[in-house]
């Protein structure tokens, strides 16, 4: 409906690569049509890594970052996913005061060998670090050898990522800003290389980061000078609880943007099927919620989380008809709304791009109950 009505765009952070190029589905058999298949001119789906395809297709471009575009909160971020130690943060902090932001190709670089010299008082042989190494720098610039040695191990699963280059064959990051930024749509695909938790934390985290930082700018210049008002913003994320629980929601982008984005054109739009593990302070910040029936006391209750009149809602939600059914609530409407959902099948595409036309808005707000 956003692509077809053109309210916004849309950035789709796809770990699961559902939503660009036609697929079947799971449970019919029937062949489910991909954004791009319906909206050809109006979706670009990008594939993270050169050469990437997704189902068999080659997506209109690929993603490579750059290793200069990595910053330490990139890699604090995945603590957890990396098993990272308390000195990791002291450890970035002196890597980026000797190296800037070439930080991670030179440590990337380092390796872990030892050089024998001839010792000038005693004339005997001993090993010492080589110039080129881990262990070298951390003498150099005071730093925990163990630490540095340890984070080094840690961080070759980034090491090894091939779509991590030192210099991208294009600015694809760019590319994907100045597409959202022209009225166009992304649908980001991980293929089947990258679809770990690993890649998805760290791309969607990093992107978004440089999105929130290019529509803060336009919309501070709007405001001043009243010209090019920025184009409003969906980003869309899969799995919200991997970047939105409690330990790692104050370091991300995204809940930054659940905070305060809507005040520079940007809207948060998150798919789970645990609401729960999302931070509380995340959920408050949801305006508009749809909910299909949860059977986890604890899930009702953090879909129900900073409404009004929740103990009606609550029996709202339990009695909902599974795969059916879907409540419509928050800022979004007027009044809870009792939905009842459809199959994504040629009938929902018959309505939603009729050969008639399309509906009104004074229609589309009248349905919803305004």
């Amino acid at each position: 409906g956003l692509i077809q009505y053109d309210k916004a765009s849309v950035l789709v952070f796809d770990m699961h690569n559902e939503y660009g190029f036609d697929d079947t589905a799971s449970d019919t058999g029937m062949r489910v049509t991909g954004l791009k298949t319906k909206f050809a001119s109006r979706v670009r789906v990008v594939g993270l890594g050169a050469g990437t395809t997704i189902r068999n297709s080659t997506p209109d471009f690929n993603l490579e970052i750059a290793m200069g575009d990595i910053t330490p909160a990139d890699v604090e971020l995945l603590t957890r996913e990396l098993n990272l130690k308390e000195t990791t943060p002291t450890t970035l902090h002196a890597l980026t005061v000797s190296f800037g932001r070439d930080w991670f190709r030179r440590f990337k670089g380092m390796n872990r060998d030892e050089v024998e010299v001839e010792d000038e008082k005693t004339g005997k042989v001993k090993k010492v670090p080589h110039p080129d190494s881990v262990a070298a720098w951390a003498d150099e610039a005071g730093v925990n050898v163990m630490a540095a040695e340890a984070l080094h191990d840690k961080l070759r699963r980034l090491f090894d990522k091939e779509y991590i280059v030192e210099k991208p064959a294009a600015d694809s990051l760019a590319e994907i800003i100045k597409a959202l930024e022209d009225g166009k749509h992304v649908i980001l695909s991980f293929g089947q290389t990258y679809e770990t938790d690993l890649d998805y934390l760290l791309v969607s985290n990093l992107l978004t980061r440089k999105i929130k930082h290019v529509w803060k700018n336009r919309t501070n210049a709007f405001r001043s000078t009243g010209k090019d008002e920025p184009r409003q913003l969906v980003i869309v994320v899969e799995e919200a609880h991997k970047l939105l629980n409690r330990e790692m929601a104050g370091q991300t982008t995204f809940a930054a943007i659940a905070r305060e984005m809507r005040k520079y054109y940007v809207t948060l739009l998150i798919i789970d099927q645990r609401p729960s593990q999302i931070y509380d302070e995340v959920m408050s910040q949801l305006g508009t919620r749809v909910s299909g029936w949860l059977g986890d006391e604890s899930d009702i209750a953090a879909v129900l989380s900073g409404l009004a009149g929740r103990d009606a809602l609550r029996g709202m939600l339990a009695h909902l008809q599974p795969k059916e059914e879907v409540l419509l609530l928050g800022w979004g409407v007027p009044m809870p709304i009792l939905v009842r959902s459809r199959r994504y099948d040629q009938a929902f595409w018959d309505e939603l791009l009729p050969r008639g036309g399309t509906l009104s808005a004074e229609q589309s707000m009248k349905d919803l109950g305004y």
